[in-house]
């Protein structure tokens, strides 16, 4: 018995007379198709969305988003990467209808619509909460580190730029001392090796001024690093080693483990992501209040504060301490809003940042004292209060609540007008905690592992925040494939359109 036999390479139909026989109607790629036909691109700030009166005409915006979203959905980020595979994926060939856009052309329509990319990303978040993919009760904060466009030799601080000065110092000092001992020779060899040796010390030299530029720069702005390759990212501790990063936060509903938004940041920690976060998927699933999960990492009592007075319930892991906060002013009538403020147990001072003011756990108000400009810290106190007040919730001489923020703020005027708090207890979940991992590190692990995408290929805070938007953008579209099924999820995009449902992008571009 033979074998199964192909066919015939010279015969004049090998493929089937139609490109749309090769693509199956529950594949994909029809409802990326689906989804980017029904897009508004123009409105979201896209280049290329009008066609010039002139000269040659450009490739469709739809064309190059439908290129990128099937890219970031299989492993290919790459622009040379996904110019060859419009020249030998059928799937891409029938999603693009045979169009074959340079690699230039497709890596700089992601450089220009970085912003209109993060507004596409969140239209896709409105229409799967029409949709009923997000529960909208409880949600899951986390961040992770993505490696930047930047080799950690191309990172310096303070200790590294001096290290780096006093080793070419010690370098410049050997060289010159063997130019002396040259001069003393009369080979024309030594001339020649003197030529040399002096190109190597100006080089060095050349070196040297360039490190000494980077500390001057340190010091006049108060970074504490810089990066020559993309300026915006940082040297951060990821799994277990230092990196060159940016630190990603996103929000997870509990629902079916779907984004609702995400931030790129270049801050090293966590630790003053948890308010803004918490009310961006608020916004955006358009709720009045919503729980959150978090790690230790945004333990912050004036984040969870912040969260709080917003009307939200933020559960950090392994919280538990009194603050005191402003009562809002409908309460502020009602006696029964005060609670009256008792000997509180680890409790924790906030800081009011409209008012510039600290409020103690014992509810007493710390004024702006002093500010440390090396270190960037301010310090609030209240002489009378704290010398009378036994609590531990401040440490030191004059017992005062240290806060890092710019010079600038804290010269500020501040207010206590009209101020009214009440005491509050913070104590995390335990039960809602457990729940934190499957949700918030879930998506994480799908990112980097099966989509590949746990590396940048854009430098500079914009282009990574266009890059990201793409990845979440295809995280969600085969989370909601899977939930859906493509057929409904394309009946479901084509009713939205007859309903005229289409997403208004005044909220979406908010920040």
């Amino acid at each position: 018995m033979g074998y199964i036999e192909g066919q015939d390479r010279n015969q004049m139909i090998l493929f089937p007379e139609s490109i749309e026989d090769y693509v199956s109607v529950d594949n994909v790629v029809r409802v990326i198709e689906a989804y980017v036909e029904q897009a508004d691109l123009e409105e979201m700030g896209f280049t290329k969305t009008t066609p010039a009166s002139t000269g040659r005409p450009p490739f469709s915006a739809k064309t190059l988003v439908k290129l990128y979203i099937y890219g970031y959905s299989n492993q290919i980020r790459s622009s040379r990467k996904l110019n060859r595979e419009t020249k030998r994926n059928l799937e891409v060939m029938w999603l693009l209808k045979k169009l074959s856009p340079d690699h230039r052309v497709i890596a700089d329509f992601r450089s220009e619509n970085a912003k209109p990319l993060k507004v596409l990303f969140r239209s896709f978040v409105k229409m799967c909460n029409e949709f009923g993919l997000y529960g909208k009760e409880l949600s899951a904060i986390d961040g992770s580190k993505f490696e930047a466009v930047n080799p950690n030799d191309r990172n310096f601080n303070d200790k590294k730029l001096e290290e780096r000065i006093a080793r070419l110092d010690a370098k410049i000092e050997e060289y010159m001392k063997s130019l002396d001992e040259v001069d003393k020779q009369e080979e024309i060899s030594a001339t020649e090796n003197k030529g040399k040796t002096a190109d190597i010390i100006e080089e060095m030299k050349r070196r040297k001024a360039i490190y000494e530029e980077y500390r001057q720069r340190l010091s006049e702005t108060g970074d504490s690093q810089i990066s020559q390759t993309d300026p915006d990212s940082r040297r951060m501790q990821s799994n277990g080693r230092a990196d060159v990063c940016y630190n990603v936060q996103h929000v997870i509903d509990s629902k079916h483990k779907m984004v609702v938004d995400f931030e790129v940041t270049n801050q090293a920690n966590d630790v003053n992501q948890l308010s803004k976060m918490t009310q961006n998927s608020a916004d955006i699933l358009e709720v009045e209040s919503i729980t959150s999960i978090s790690d230790k990492g945004y333990d912050n009592a004036t984040e969870i504060a912040k969260c709080i007075m917003a009307g939200h319930q933020p559960h950090v892991i392994g919280t538990d301490f009194d603050i005191c906060i402003p009562i809002a002013e409908a309460e502020q009538g009602q006696p029964s809003a005060c609670i009256e403020i008792t000997e509180h147990h680890n409790g924790r001072c906030i800081y009011l940042e409209d008012r510039n003011i600290a409020i103690c756990p014992m509810g007493q108000i710390l004024y702006p004292s002093s500010y440390k400009k090396s270190k960037g810290i301010a310090l609030f106190r209240n002489g009378r209060a704290c010398s009378a007040c036994k609590c531990k919730c401040t440490e030191g001489k004059y017992k005062v609540f240290e806060i890092r923020m710019p010079k600038s703020k804290f010269t500020k005027e501040y207010t206590t007008e009209g101020l009214s708090i009440k005491q509050v207890r913070i104590k995390a979940d335990g039960e809602l905690c457990k729940l934190r991992k499957s949700l918030a590190e879930h998506p994480f692990g799908t990112i980097k592992r099966s989509m590949g995408a746990g590396y940048l290929l854009t430098k500079g805070l914009g282009k990574v925040i266009g890059e990201i938007s793409l990845t979440y953008l295809s995280y969600n579209l085969k989370r909601a494939i899977n939930i859906l099924g493509v057929k409904e999820f394309i009946d479901a995009i084509k009713n939205r359109k007859k309903r005229g449902r289409l997403t208004s992008c005044r909220l979406l571009f908010a920040a």
